[in-house]
């Protein structure tokens, strides 16, 4: 074992020796990378993505354009957009109550606002990941955002179901994204980062299970309230709150933001705790040191010390090494979510019933991840990242050379559903692929960033899919293949630690170099 020993305390009178480890070392030589405490943990927290897929999905149905019968005793009714507003005979089959649209009489010339609010969410999403990645990485921790964030979801989802009108409908739509944008980011963070490195890459792409999952429970829960939009989002919006009181408080913080917190003596109690679950121990003589802690330093990270050793997005750009890293961690972000919901968007044009198809999209899902899981760790994240990206963007290439006409329509379904299944591969992949690039001071905050242009690309998604049926294929698959390439630009973080300091990242990169 090449780990240095040194004195705690530098300078106490006992002169015990203590060895100092990293604590990716501490788990994987002492505690155990992935044992029944990190299986527990890991479940729990990332349950936290069905409650986002809730609250980013409910659109579909809530917003949903339900059909319209003619009433007249004769059978002539007027003109359908006049008659949704001014009763010429048209009625909705659902009742005006069973979507926002049916309420607000939001078709024809107002459709447009189904769109704007949809708009709105993501604007939220966008503007609370950047905050609460950075709260996270800060004084508020990982499990602290998280808590915040559900409670916000929560109160925000009960107050939109009682909105009296459609611009209030709007403002809390963009209030809800806000807090839910950040839901998957904080769960996916303390959910794999006490997870050992050679298990790391699995457990972070067996994350987005929950997030499927928790889009075929809504399509159930949907169905189960067809006639009323409200209660709908009063059902989607409880479990954030049950969340907070029934899971949380069996959850614990981050021992690696404990660490960058100077918090050791609470870093080591997680990681002892890690170890007794696990049927194993940690010997009395180790404590955990940070990155930066070089040999010559001879200092235990001392749990009193009033610095801190958390970062913000300023301290990426500082440093060369991550911030050429962070614009193509946000470039490729912004293309991969272009395309994958570019192409997620296609299920209300499927023409059949749109329960089973928002179910059968979130199926469709899980071969991706599951592959990608079972080869994540053989072929490495570049690899991988760039073959899936690539793959997509070929199919869409194609697709856009296909007339849809005839039997062809089928051959471009085909390829649009391998398009969907390579980017939602990769669009899961850049999650730990992006964590992994960037040390635990900053990382969050970071993720955050890269979270913000996805939620760009999610805004952009729906303006590139009324382009025509040929066009969206083409720049889907222009996305996909400049995506790919960009991919090669960066390293490879396949079995390398997990640094937690800026300083420990560059001495890393240095010692590869030599």
């Amino acid at each position: 074992m090449s780990t240095e020993a040194l004195l705690a305390g530098g300078g106490g009178g006992d002169g015990e020796a203590r060895r100092r480890v990293s604590i990716d070392d501490a788990l994987a030589w002492h505690a155990g990378e992935f044992g029944r405490w990190q299986l527990r943990h890991f479940v729990l927290v990332s349950s936290a993505w069905l409650l986002e897929a809730l609250h980013t999905m409910v659109i579909i149905f809530a917003d949903r354009e339900p059909a319209m019968v003619c009433a007249a005793g004769d059978g002539r009714c007027g003109d359908r957009c006049a008659g949704a507003a001014a009763g010429t005979g048209w009625e909705w089959a659902g009742g005006p109550a069973s979507s926002t649209v049916s309420e607000w009489g939001l078709v024809c010339g107002e459709r447009y606002k189904v769109g704007l609010v949809q708009a709105n969410f993501f604007a939220g999403c966008m503007i609370g990941a950047g905050v609460f990645g950075h709260l996270s990485d800060s004084f508020l921790g990982r499990k602290g955002s998280l808590q915040v964030v559900c409670v916000l979801n929560g109160v925000f989802g009960m107050l939109t179901a009682m909105a009296p009108n459609y611009w209030a409908y709007a403002v809390l739509r963009l209030l809800t994204g806000f807090s839910a944008g950040s839901v998957g980011l904080c769960s996916f963070v303390l959910a794999t980062e006490p997870v050992g490195p050679s298990r790391r890459g699995a457990a972070g792409m067996s994350t987005f299970y929950f997030f499927s999952c928790g889009i075929a429970a809504l399509a159930g829960i949907a169905a189960m309230f067809p006639t009323s939009w409200r209660m709908l989002y009063v059902v989607t919006s409880v479990p954030s709150l049950v969340f907070v009181v029934a899971v949380l408080p069996f959850v614990s913080e981050s021992p690696r933001w404990y660490l960058v917190r100077r918090r050791a003596d609470d870093a080591l109690r997680v990681v002892r705790a890690i170890a007794s679950s696990n049927g194993r121990s940690i010997p009395d003589d180790v404590s955990l040191k940070l990155d930066d802690d070089g040999a010559g330093g001879g200092k235990v990270v001392d749990s009193s010390a009033s610095a801190s050793a958390s970062g913000s997005i300023i301290d990426v750009f500082r440093s060369r090494t991550t911030r050429f890293r962070l614009v193509l961690s946000v470039v490729i972000n912004l293309l991969a979510s272009v395309v994958y919901y570019g192409l997620s968007l296609n299920v209300v044009n499927l023409k059949t019933n749109l329960y089973v198809s928002v179910l059968v999209n979130s199926i469709a899902e899980m071969p991706a991840y599951l592959l990608t899981a079972l080869l994540l760790d053989r072929f490495g994240r570049k690899p991988l990242a760039i073959g899936t990206m690539l793959l997509s963007g070929i199919f869409c290439s194609a697709g856009s050379l296909i007339a849809g006409a005839g039997a062809m329509r089928v051959a471009r379904l085909a390829c649009g559903v391998v398009g969907i299944f390579g980017m939602a591969a990769t669009y899961n992949l850049l999650f730990i692929y992006t964590a992994e690039l960037f040390p635990t001071a900053v990382r969050n905050a970071a993720l955050g960033c890269t979270s913000q242009a996805s939620q760009m690309g999610a805004i952009l998604a729906p303006l590139v899919v009324v382009l025509g049926e040929r066009v969206p294929f083409a720049l889907f698959g222009v996305s996909g293949l400049i995506g790919g390439f960009l991919v090669f630009c960066l390293p490879e973080t396949k079995n390398k630690p997990m640094y937690d300091t800026m300083a420990g990242l560059e001495e890393g990169e240095k010692s590869v170099l030599k």
